[in-house]
């Protein structure tokens, strides 16, 4: 099966791009052109939008970053510094497939991009998400090292009744106690001048434990304001008006993500803050007709503790990576990103 893979214009090329993603069954927000270019921009690199095609049908995107400093090369989706959940190839119209097609449509774009990667760019290492395809094969065929990564994901069905009976006995208490304290807090989806408050809440805990937080509140400022409305949504918690954590969602079509966030609060306060943050994602979105809640995340025990209290279900997905690992300062960048 012959596949053409063409890098895109990230200008010129919008709005076809931005088509090809509505019609992918497995994007998100992060990949519409602006939030592709805003990632660029933000990390230092240089974007290549891949795309393939059969004929004059899109068969799948892959949305690449270039960094090279000095002889040190390396391509990433998402890009090293950017905390993007997810990112990586994404295939388009082949749900309808038989097996046997898909195989053959997969595996001949995934080959056409790695070729094109190899030819045009020749990283010493690359790295790449592989969250939104389960086929993974034509990765491990070409040489490329293929890793599991998990996360929890809710599912959002049932009433807001139904959800809240399937979390843990100290979740449900908690949600159900706060209701003694009614008027003295509040969580509301909040706006652009949410965000920054947030991102300091983060980057002070990271701070605190001695590790870096390179998101800037920029970055998703920009996100916000580019983005087709609500697919950046800042959930805020106030006690007696005054901020005391949040969550930024991301959210796509089917599925809100728990992006950033989520921090324990360092006042004293007798409210369970991120057990009702949480509470009210996942309401807002079953009652918005959403299918599920992605925790991202769950690899970290002592964190894993906390989002299974929900009653998630766990899932995987892969990390594809290539190269040189003695290239310290490419690796050592890329791992202060995570």
């Amino acid at each position: 099966m012959s596949v053409t893979i063409d890098r895109l214009d990230p200008v010129a090329d919008r709005e076809a791009w931005n088509r090809y993603v509505e019609r992918s069954a497995h994007t998100h927000p992060f990949y519409y052109a602006d939030a592709l270019t805003l990632q660029a921009e933000a990390t230092g690199t240089k974007l290549h939008p891949l795309a393939g095609f059969k004929g004059q049908e899109v068969v799948g995107l892959f949305p690449i970053f270039e960094y090279a400093k000095g002889p040190v090369s390396g391509v990433f989706s998402p890009a090293p510094y950017s905390w993007v959940c997810y990112l990586g190839p994404a295939l388009c119209n082949v749900s309808k497939l038989k097996q046997r097609k898909a195989d053959r449509r997969t595996n001949a774009f995934l080959e056409g991009c790695l070729d094109w990667i190899d030819d045009e760019l020749s990283p010493m290492y690359t790295k790449f998400d592989a969250a939104t395809i389960d086929d993974v094969r034509p990765f491990t065929w070409n040489g490329y090292d293929v890793e599991p990564e998990y996360t929890y994901v809710v599912d959002l069905e049932g009433t807001s009744e139904d959800l809240l009976n399937r979390f843990s006995s100290d979740a449900r208490s908690n949600v159900r106690q706060a209701d003694e304290y009614e008027g003295a807090y509040t969580i509301e989806e909040g706006g652009i001048e949410n965000i920054e408050q947030i991102i300091e809440q983060v980057r002070a805990r990271y701070e605190s434990q001695g590790r870096s937080f390179q998101l800037s509140t920029e970055f998703v400022n920009g996100l916000y304001e580019q983005l087709p409305e609500g697919s950046i949504r800042p959930y805020v918690c106030r006690v007696d008006g005054s901020f005391q954590g949040g969550i930024l969602v991301v959210e796509s079509e089917t599925t809100r993500y728990r992006w950033q966030g989520g921090v324990k609060p360092e006042a004293d306060i007798d409210l369970a803050i991120n057990d009702l943050l949480d509470w009210t994602v996942m309401r807002d979105g079953l009652e918005a007709g959403l299918e599920r809640y992605d925790l991202v995340g769950a690899g970290v025990p002592s964190i894993n503790r906390y989002k299974a209290k929900f009653n998630p279900r766990l899932e995987t997905h892969y990390t594809v990576t290539a190269g040189t690992f003695g290239l310290d300062l490419l690796i050592d960048r890329y791992r202060k990103s995570q």
